[in-house]
């Protein structure tokens, strides 16, 4: 036997005289000539590869492929080697043209390779207009097989994703430029070739509903076809599984190569899209509808699959307008209270078993929420007195059924809030108890949206932590944030500790998270803080009785430094609060700023400080030059607030707060100043560059001598040279000269005058 036909394992004895060929039982095949052999049929693909399998070759190529476009995507731009003879963005076309004829008729295998379908992920968002529709024409055809399948089904959803920005451009009239050529045919635009793939679903679109890998291709292609901001919110949330995403996390970030090329990194929910569009998402919602029973569509609501694209389903029927029909999607899964609306709008209505069931399940319940949320107003008003009104205490309290309470909650008018408040009343302490406060802080928004019933919701969370007295609100920041009542909070005896001091016993373990700050509880008073003014100063008056040390503790927490944030956010906080905040850490923002959150709450009060304010700030930090110039996270904000142009100069200093306070405003961030005098040459509103003069000397500095060190420096840096655009007439002054920087000069001059035992004040900071 030949080496090449020789096989591991037992040999089984087989011989030829067992063997009988297969018998044709067709009796049409007996007449046939002996020449004639029959056509044998061809196997059927496997499931995993549809298309065949990627040759070995091709796929240790595109391993490679894979590895380069990582290392692109993962390095920044200061980081990329730096060609002189060729640019990086060249070269990284020239790659992937290199990659994409590879690639050329092997798509299909190569979107169905477990290996080879993320590199195409990686590689399309780095394709320009033109190649993404070379890549979408040659799958034409069998979208319906790569949708279903386990890996190509990601290849078309990051298609769709990254095809918006394409799409967009298409609907204002911006194509690339496509060279001539006779022996290939003309390629379809983008919009085209969307509307065709839509062509070729709406037939399969019922089926693919609650399929695991199409269902969420289905939802890009509906975000793509439909971009409100609503659809687009929800549909980004469950566009991948948990363990999709937890894989694709793992593939590391997923952008263009290309730095030009920065709008292709995220989708744009305001873009336009054409009105064909718009009709191709109607006819999905009118497929599923028209193929599906009643009770086939609730059934859809239960399922993990199809529940997330039902879901989107609904929020594209809303946008279109025909949810308020009767019949529709959404009247099918509300059991009919749509077209009760049209048919019976006075006569109460029973309570369904399905709804009901739905809040309190953890897949239906999302599904409630949408719907409580888009239904039309006839609808809600009967949903709300049917399935939840006087049922608020047991719901409220549900750990599924509170999401979907809260939501309704959104889109309470006065009368409803106010039974609203009435009913739970005898039920806050359960609420805070068990730490759901989701239905407290939307109806504290609701109320703040309706500027209505205001002081009735200040005082239920004064009754629900125990604040019955005036003097007892001083304790309300404290109280809310750890969630327990005022009795409570003074029994477990809170210490004062420090922000390092609570995150080193939390590595150990032996926090106590009873003292420690909730989240629910920081979200409660930035929901407080947005009332009108004299409900909001129920909090600032709170903060504003804490002491210096809690003050600082709260700022430097990652959960109640929000608070702070808020505060100098909301515009119904009168400045008089915002600017004694400011006032009141006068003296200790060494301290605030020496921690990783504290120096951003600084940040926050050296924006919002006017120029006056700010000196007074950077005054009393002078004395603290050496502490924030020793802490990691103080020096900063030192280099924010520039003291050495302060003490040196503070005519100039007060000049540069002025132009960047206002210039920039007040809310925005102190780490965009200029941090050198020398950033203020060129005027911002000014068109052509401003010739800038020499600085003119002082004549005591005119009439001292040049010693040894004047000397040597001025030898070694010589003379600045400032170049200016040449002006109309051609003269020859576009040349300005200009001395050697004048704070170099003070620092000579200050050396002289120091001791010869002092250390220095360490190294200046370089200038950009």
């Amino acid at each position: 036997m030949p080496n090449e036909n020789r096989k591991r394992g037992k040999k089984h004895k087989k011989t030829q005289e067992h063997y009988e060929p297969p018998r044709d039982t067709n009796p049409e095949h007996h007449n046939r000539p002996s020449w004639i052999v029959p056509a044998q049929e061809l196997e059927e693909p496997h499931p995993e590869a549809p298309f065949g399998y990627v040759d070995p070759d091709i796929k240790a190529y595109f391993r490679t492929v894979d590895d380069q476009i990582r290392t692109w995507q993962q390095e920044r731009p200061y980081e990329e080697n730096q060609d002189a003879d060729l640019d990086p963005n060249e070269a990284k076309r020239i790659f992937l043209v290199a990659a994409l004829s590879e690639m050329s008729e092997k798509e299909k295998q190569l979107a169905t390779d477990p290996d080879c379908s993320v590199v195409l992920e990686r590689m399309a968002h780095s394709m320009d207009d033109f190649v993404r529709r070379v890549f979408l024409d040659s799958l034409s055809g069998s979208y319906e097989a790569l949708i279903k399948h386990r890996f190509a089904s990601h290849v078309c959803q990051t298609l769709f994703t990254v095809a918006a920005d394409t799409v967009s451009r298409e609907t204002k009239g911006i194509y690339p430029s496509v060279a001539d050529s006779k022996d290939k045919g003309e390629l379809r635009t983008l919009t085209r070739l969307i509307l065709d793939i839509c062509e070729e679903l709406t037939p399969v679109f019922t089926s693919l509903v609650m399929d695991p890998f199409a269902s969420h291709v289905l939802r890009a292609l509906l975000l793509l076809l439909s971009p409100t901001y609503s659809a687009s919110h929800k549909a980004q949330s469950n566009m991948r599984s948990k363990k999709s995403s937890a894989w694709k996390a793992r593939q590391g970030t997923m952008k263009s190569v290309f730095a030009d090329n920065k709008s292709y990194d995220h989708v744009d929910s305001s873009r336009s899209v054409p009105n064909e569009f718009h009709e191709a998402a109607t006819r999905f919602v009118r497929v599923l509808k028209s193929e599906l029973s009643d009770n086939e569509v609730r059934a859809l609501a239960a399922n993990k699959v199809a529940s997330p694209l039902l879901q989107l389903i609904l929020e594209v029927e809303a946008d279109h307008g025909e949810s308020s029909l009767p019949d529709s999607l959404m009247d099918h899964v509300l059991v009919g209270i749509i077209t009760h609306c049209h048919r019976n709008p006075d006569e109460q209505l029973e309570a369904s078993d399905y709804l009901v069931t739905l809040l309190r399940d953890p897949t239906s319940s999302h599904l409630l929420e949408t719907m409580v949320s888009r239904c039309p107003d006839p609808a809600f008003t009967i949903l709300w007195a049917t399935y939840f009104r006087g049922k608020l205490a047991r719901l409220a309290t549900h750990p599924v059924a509170n999401f979907v309470v809260a939501k309704a909650a959104e889109r309470l008018n006065p009368t409803q809030l106010k039974g609203a408040l009435e009913e739970l009343e005898s039920s806050w302490n359960k609420v805070i108890g068990s730490a759901r406060t989701g239905v407290l802080r939307a109806m504290i928004d609701r109320a703040c949206t309706l500027r209505a019933h205001e002081e009735d919701i200040c005082q239920a969370v004064c009754n629900m932590f125990e604040l019955f007295q005036p003097k007892d609100r001083s304790h309300l920041v404290a109280c809310v944030l750890v969630l327990k009542p005022l009795r409570e909070y003074m029994a477990t005896g809170r210490t004062k500790h420090s922000s390092e001091d609570a995150q080193k016993s939390s590595n150990k373990g032996n926090v106590d998270d009873s003292k420690e700050p909730k989240v629910q509880g920081a979200l409660i008073l930035q929901s407080l803080l947005r009332l009108n003014e004299p409900h909001c100063m129920m909090v600032t008056e709170s903060i504003k009785s804490l002491s210096t040390e809690d003050l600082i503790t709260l700022s430097q927490n990652p959960i109640s430094s929000r608070v702070i944030d808020v505060l100098f956010e909301s515009e119904t906080v009168p400045f008089k609060v915002k600017r004694t905040l400011v006032m009141s850490l006068i003296g200790h923002y060494h301290t605030l700023v020496d921690d990783r959150i504290g120096s951003r709450v600084g940040d926050r009060c050296w924006a919002f400080a006017d120029p006056y304010l700010r000196e007074k700030i950077a005054r009393s930090l002078v004395a603290h030059e050496q502490f924030l110039a020793a802490s990691y996270f103080g020096k900063f904000f030192a280099r924010n607030i520039n003291l050495y142009l302060l003490q040196r100069r503070p005519d100039e200093w007060r000049e540069l707060q002025s132009q960047s306070k206002s210039n920039s405003g007040s809310t925005t961030s102190p780490a965009a100043l200029p941090s050198a005098p020398s950033a203020i040459v060129q005027r911002p509103d000014s068109g052509d560059a401003e010739v800038s003069r020499p600085s003119k000397t002082s004549k005591k500095r005119r009439s001292r001598p040049e010693d040894e060190i004047d000397a040597v420096f001025n030898a070694s840096l010589g003379a600045k040279v400032k170049r200016t655009a040449v002006n109309a007439t051609g003269s020859s002054e576009k040349l300005v000269v200009q001395k050697s920087d004048q704070g170099l000069q003070d620092i000579l001059g200050a050396i002289r005058a120091a001791p010869s035992d002092d250390g220095g004040r360490g190294k200046r900071q370089r200038k950009s």
